[in-house]
């Protein structure tokens, strides 16, 4: 008997608190369904976007950059002075103005390529500007076009792709444009070095 008003007791209680749970959701329902408390999560959204929104104009407006998570990943490769930076943008411009992004980075890959050569020397002016038994290794250096050139915005690209250790070249050393080079210089291409692939109007080699 004792057991049994005790089981009565515990029954009633499980009821009475699932009674005021379903009481509470329901309550809870009513109050979220209101205009009153839809309109105020509404405006705790907008003010939320609207903070974010200003964050980022702020950031702008104050000169802050804002820039891609991989970008900021990216390491450069290459730390170049200011007069090898701007002889290093001369020579692609004026070995590869007629190319494409892919072609100007290819002739920067050469440039840097020699760099980090032994038998070329170890900055980009003096690779730019070697001579070789009187004969100049690029021949805007000598025909003009180095100086006169206007670097284009692609070519800073380019550049900056090279510097930043992109390099499609196999390691090439050397380029030419075949129509364009002379047929002796070209037969001592053909004779001495390993030709690697051409892109464009350059023929590459190692």
């Amino acid at each position: 008997m004792y057991k049994k008003y005790l089981l009565t007791l515990l029954l009633m209680n499980l009821v009475f608190i699932t009674s005021w749970i379903c009481i509470k959701e329901l309550r809870i329902n009513r109050i979220a369904a209101t205009q009153a408390f839809r309109m105020e999560y509404m405006s705790a959204t907008m003010e939320e976007e609207k903070k974010s929104f200003l964050e980022v104009i702020a950031s702008v407006s104050s000169g802050q950059r804002v820039v891609d998570y991989e970008i900021l990943e990216k390491e450069m490769k290459y730390h170049l002075s200011d007069q090898d930076y701007d002889h290093l943008l001369r020579i692609v411009e004026a070995e590869a103005g007629g190319e494409d992004e892919d072609g100007k980075l290819l002739v920067a890959n050469v440039v840097l390529n020699r760099v980090n050569n032994e038998n070329f020397p170890d900055t980009v002016t003096e690779v730019v500007m070697q001579r070789q038994q009187g004969v100049a290794q690029f021949s805007p250096t000598v025909d003009g076009r180095f100086r006169s050139i206007k670097v284009s915005e692609e070519t800073y690209q380019a550049v900056e792709r090279a510097l930043y250790g992109e390099d499609i070249s196999q390691g090439a050393l050397y380029f030419c444009a075949r129509k364009l080079t002379d047929s002796n210089k070209m037969q001592w291409f053909d004779r001495h070095l390993t030709r690697l692939f051409s892109y464009g109007n350059h023929e590459f080699f190692l």
